[in-house]
């Protein structure tokens, strides 16, 4: 009889974002095939909430599977990403009805296309069977105390971060240097479309940006944090919904050269245009002020800063990133990220009987201080 460790394991892996979702087929740790199948933004706009594009989406990814006759019957496992189900610990879960609830319903206060990950993985489950697996949700909450804290009774910090590829990158770093990442005390920083800056202290995630929430540096879709009373005195409470948008989708890169297509500013840059040079190394020098402040939360006792994320593409941010940081710990960088790869090695691990698997909770892991 063939062994565990030498079977062949078949997972599919469902990663919905904004306008695309990335599918990836591994059988063992070998990656078969990736690819984004993009959704039609105009399409996208005409269902009010992103719950509502479950069906369209689900069309377009068998569609795909048809045309490529690609055949997921005897599937092993599905992994779809997790998306704002209530808070958990870090780890590999088996997606079940009230995980599922629980992230449509958005209970950990993270509304974006990742909500649509375990929703697919259930559908495609139905049709093909294999076990259904979520791995390190953007919600994973191992903040220590302290940072919990702010300056009003009764509200509290969320983790809100990249923590799939956040995680998945330090453990990548920490095997290449011959260490365990439960031994290492990291600075983590995902670099892309949204920021997060991240601080690791022995395999926990204990402090961070809330990205999720509009908070840290700027990106190209987000306004990153602003002083409260600029907020009052430019919004007002009639232009919530402008507010939120700018959270999230229509604020830095966007909100000042109307796109967010990193490529189109920083082509700008390249020919210096003053306008996107101030704004572009802004950027970078909101990242690098985050760093610093993780460096704190480590007590100056950093193994290495570790970057990732699409933005590592442009030269200058890293360079930058090392002139201002280096001081504090070496820079490593990782262009792009490893969620695809990370999700399919969890479920692997779960599989050949190398990591138990959790079940979800359907409660915060952390809710309130006792006194």
């Amino acid at each position: 009889m063939m062994s565990e460790e030498r079977k062949k394991y078949r997972i599919f892996v469902v990663n919905p974002g904004s306008t695309s979702t990335k599918l990836s087929l591994f059988e063992n740790e070998n990656c078969l095939f990736t690819t984004d199948v993009f959704h039609d933004s105009s399409v996208l706009k005409q269902f009010p909430t992103i719950n509502d594009q479950l069906d369209y989406r689900m069309d377009v990814v068998k569609q795909f599977l048809r045309d490529n006759r690609i055949d997921l019957t005897g599937i092993d496992a599905i992994v779809g990403r997790g998306g704002g189900c209530c808070p958990i610990v870090s780890g590999i879960y088996t997606i079940d009805d009230r995980m599922i609830r629980d992230t449509k319903e958005a209970k950990g206060g993270v509304m974006h296309a990742s909500m649509l990950g375990v929703q697919m993985a259930e559908v495609l489950h139905r049709h093909y069977g294999g076990q259904m697996f979520m791995m390190d949700p953007p919600v994973v909450d191992e903040l220590c105390d302290l940072a919990r804290v702010t300056g009003v009774d009764g509200i509290y910090r969320k983790a809100g971060t990249h923590a799939l590829n956040l995680k998945a990158t330090a453990r990548k770093h920490a095997a290449a240097i011959g260490r365990r990442y439960e031994d290492c005390n990291f600075i983590v920083c995902h670099i892309d479309g949204g920021i997060s800056i991240t601080a690791h202290q022995k395999g926990r995630m204990i402090d961070g940006n809330n990205a999720g929430g509009g908070e840290g540096p700027f990106t190209p879709t987000r306004m990153g944090s602003m002083a409260v009373t600029d907020l009052i005195l430019h919004f007002g409470a009639e232009k919530l919904d402008e507010l939120k948008s700018l959270c999230s989708q229509t604020g830095g890169l966007s909100s000042y050269f109307g796109t967010s297509n990193s490529d189109a500013v920083h082509k700008l840059v390249e020919e210096a245009q003053p306008k996107a040079v101030r704004v572009w190394n802004a950027m970078i020098y909101q990242i690098i002020k985050w760093i610093g402040s993780m460096s704190t939360v480590l007590k100056g006792d950093v193994d290495g800063i570790i970057l990732t994320g699409g933005l590592l593409r442009f030269s200058d941010v890293e360079d930058q990133i090392r002139e201002s940081c280096e001081w504090i710990a070496p820079v490593s960088v990782y262009v792009g990220e490893v969620e695809q790869e990370a999700m399919a090695e969890g479920a692997l691990r779960v599989l050949r009987g190398e990591e138990a698997v959790k079940q979800y909770p359907g409660k915060p892991v952390w809710d309130g201080f006792a006194d």
